[in-house]
């Protein structure tokens, strides 16, 4: 049977962001990419009201015929990179808030997270991309940012270069019924969320602060563009933005949103408490110049260096990298917290 793309624009309005209509026109990585972003953060969904189309078109072209892959390598594109490299950004995000208590989570956990964001990317339309090869340069670039949660930025990287230089058609697969590609996508939805929900009601606490930790850490990093860094501190709040512009200053919607306010300042707050504890670390007192935070943080090395403590090597490890935890947060500009409306 025929797509419509009269249906389909409904689905698109109706249930876009949890990709109804991708679901309808048979693009079953692109609905499962839809449901775990919830539509590209609205904004891939915005954008999707010109292509609909096209999808439409494509859809009934393969309908019902056994396509063959095509040849050559598909045109490379930056949409598909960008989005490759956010989104492996954002599963290595997820697994850090819900299942960074793992063992060996920087080895194992946060590779795998990474490299299944871009591979689900890869998937999207008619192309996909070598599996081993992305996952396999996820986890070897891992271990070289091991205990760092910048390393979710790297692993991307270079998990979406792989991807892209990988990069081809798909093959031809037989067609399944709806049951069974809900099945799947079932699966891989709660594969996702599972441990998320996990966390946050089974630990809300810790999960908040690993919330906190990661929004922070993720702010760290565009520490040297304030412009860029508060442009993403305002996308934070967007949400209560939005709706005060709606409907105003409303009780029961206002209360509610003022949790992000709060979240705000939670991470605001909990930086402050990170650098605090990494000057408890490295043995010095809050507002110590860069000197002594270089030379405290050079004799503690010396003195925790595993190769220097075989006799209590897990101790040793435990305090080293405590120690350049430390000295990463203190090296970060701290930036200035402006007055608030």
């Amino acid at each position: 049977m025929a797509k419509g793309l009269l249906i389909t624009y409904v689905l698109w309005a109706v249930g876009g962001p949890a990709g109804l209509h991708h679901l309808y026109l048979g693009r079953d990585s692109h609905a499962l990419l839809w449901m775990l972003t919830l539509g590209g953060g609205g904004l891939g969904w915005l954008w999707e009201f010109w292509k609909l189309p096209s999808y439409v078109a494509q859809a009934n072209k393969l309908q019902g015929q056994k396509q063959s892959p095509g040849k050559g390598t598909p045109p490379l594109s930056l949409i598909r990179f960008t989005a490759q490299i956010i989104v492996g950004i954002y599963f290595g995000l997820v697994a850090l808030i819900s299942l960074s208590s793992m063992a060996n989570f920087y080895i194992v956990g946060l590779p795998l997270a990474i490299g299944l964001g871009v591979l689900l990317v890869s998937a999207v339309g008619n192309q996909t991309s070598n599996f081993k090869n992305t996952l396999g340069v996820a986890f070897l670039t891992s271990p070289i940012f091991y205990g760092r949660p910048i390393a979710i930025l790297p692993i991307s990287v270079a998990a979406s270069i792989t991807a892209q230089k990988h990069r081809r058609y798909k093959a031809s697969v037989a067609s399944e019924t709806l049951s069974v590609r809900l099945y799947r996508l079932g699966l891989a939805y709660l594969a996702f969320t599972g441990p998320l929900a996990y966390s946050a009601l089974y630990n809300t606490a810790a999960t908040f602060s690993y919330v906190a930790e990661t929004l922070g850490t993720f702010l760290s990093w565009f520490s040297f563009f304030p412009l860029l860094g508060r442009l993403l501190e305002t996308i934070l709040l967007l949400p209560y933005r939005i709706w005060w512009l709606l409907v105003g200053d409303l009780g029961f919607n206002s209360s509610y949103f003022q949790e992000w306010e709060r979240l705000h300042e939670f991470v605001h707050s909990f930086q402050d408490e990170k650098r605090q504890l990494a000057y408890q670390v490295l043995g010095l007192s809050e507002g110590a110049t860069n000197e002594e935070i270089h030379r405290s943080y050079r004799e503690l090395v010396k003195v925790w260096h595993p190769d220097h403590n075989q006799h209590q090597k897990d101790e040793a490890q435990r305090h080293f990298l405590e120690i350049q935890a430390a000295y990463e947060i203190l090296n970060q500009p701290r930036k200035s917290r402006g007055p608030r409306k």
